[in-house]
């Protein structure tokens, strides 16, 4: 249950460029101009959220959306909203009291560049930023699809999803904690977001209860593979391939896959969450051979 060893993501990368090239404009439209004594938040703002990163979660957006033909504009607004809470996420969990880090994408992070308090009303700016762009009629004609997109983004950002993450993430380490407890904390920080974004494009796209029901296995499997793939590329790739810190985990004894299971065994198990993602999805044949592709991407990846 592996990817071919040598298997070509040259139709998939050149997809998710494309999709992070109309986010990103999507992105620099919604985010405020810097001005006025509030200017440095709007340039920490956008400091962390343009310019960086693959856009991963809004290409799920999208991806699943187009599978139902949602229109462009709805999903692209949603993708913005959900890599705003992403982005906030980072910048906090970059922090000095979380996780302090000093390079993020390459550069240094947001606390590094423009201090704490801007740092922490940045992250606050691009959460509720978020919420913002869902409610707004632009993201969809429907009220209701809006209230629910907007509650299944709180349920997955809040303390029922990403952030019970990372206080069990910071509660666990040097624990030693057992593979359930791992898989559960990543479930929430990692997997709990990649769910809303393929709820998202079947929400805005009206995807019957049994597509949906297959979309969110399929982005629960592939959130734990991604994580997986994560803790493996914390200890085994070079910061500058990352453009990140590397080796931190271990040494602070963090809650990962590689510390409970050993690389071997860590490597195996991404593969098997990978192929399971992409066989969820044989009934939608074709059109799904993104999604299916990017499951084992997100295993194959060097950063």
């Amino acid at each position: 249950m592996s990817a071919p060893l040598q298997e070509d993501f040259s139709e998939l990368t050149a997809a998710m460029a494309a999709t992070a090239a109309g986010v990103e404009d999507c992105l620099e439209a919604l985010l405020p101009q810097p001005q006025g004594p509030e200017a440095r938040l709007h340039e920490a703002m956008r400091y962390a959220v343009l310019g960086g990163g693959k856009r991963m979660r809004p290409f799920l957006v999208l991806e699943t959306g187009r599978l139902f033909g949602a229109p462009e504009s709805w999903l692209l607004r949603a993708a913005a909203a959900v890599e705003c809470v992403h982005c906030y996420s980072l910048v906090h969990d970059d922090l000095p009291c979380m996780d302090d880090d000093a390079l993020r994408r390459g550069k240094p992070t947001v606390h590094v560049a423009y201090g704490e308090a801007a740092a922490v009303l940045a992250g606050d700016a691009l959460l509720t930023l978020a919420f913002e762009i869902l409610a707004d009629e632009e993201s969809h004609r429907d009220s209701l699809v809006r209230v629910r997109l907007i509650a299944a983004l709180a349920e997955a950002a809040g303390a029922r999803g990403m952030v019970a993450g990372q206080m069990a993430d910071l509660a666990l380490e040097g624990a030693g904690p057992a593979f359930a407890e791992i898989e559960r904390l990543q479930a929430l920080k990692t997997g709990a977001l990649i769910g809303f974004c393929v709820r998202a494009g079947a929400l805005i796209g009206q995807a019957e209860e049994e597509a949906l029901d297959a979309l969110l296995a399929y982005g629960a499997d592939l959130g734990l593979a991604f994580q997986i793939a994560d803790d493996l590329l914390d200890d085994g790739a070079s910061p500058e391939e990352l453009g990140k810190a590397t080796a931190k985990d271990a040494a602070r004894g963090k809650a990962t896959f590689l510390a409970a299971l050993g690389a071997d065994r860590a490597r195996t198990q991404a593969l098997n969450l990978a192929a399971r993602a992409a066989a969820r999805l044989d009934f939608l044949g074709e059109k799904a051979k993104l999604l299916q592709r990017l499951a084992h991407y997100a295993v194959a990846r060097r950063r």
